[in-house]
C-alpha cells in the first residue's frame, strides 16, 4: 500500500518538473501493472492449495486401483452380479 500512496505525489512532482505527459504515463502503466501483478500472484498463492492440476504418481494409482479392487470384491459378496454365469 506504500506504494499506492506515493503514487499520487509522484506524478504530481513530474508534472511540477514539466515531465513529458508520454512518459508520466509510462510510469503510472507500469506502476499500475506492477500492483496488478502483484495483487494476481496473491490470490493465485492463495488459491493454488486447493487445484489439483498434478499428475497423480505411480504408487497413488496402484493405490487406488487396488482400492477399487477391494471394494468391487466385497460388493460381489454382498450383492452377486447377475450377468456372470453361476
Amino acid at each position: 500500500m506504500e506504494t499506492m500512496q506515493e503514487l499520487i505525489p509522484f506524478a504530481k512532482e513530474m508534472l511540477r518538473q514539466r515531465a513529458n505527459r508520454k512518459l508520466l504515463k509510462v510510469y503510472l502503466l507500469g506502476s499500475v501493472l506492477a500492483v496488478l501483478g502483484t495483487a494476481i500472484g496473491l490470490v493465485e498463492t492463495l488459491c493454488h492449495p486447493f487445484s489439483s492440476g498434478e499428475p497423480l504418481d505411480a504408487e497413488m494409482l496402484l493405490m487406488l486401483t487396488s482400492d477399487q479392487r477391494e471394494f468391487r470384491k466385497k460388493l460381489d459378496e454382498i450383492r452377486p452380479n447377475p450377468l456372470v454365469a453361476a
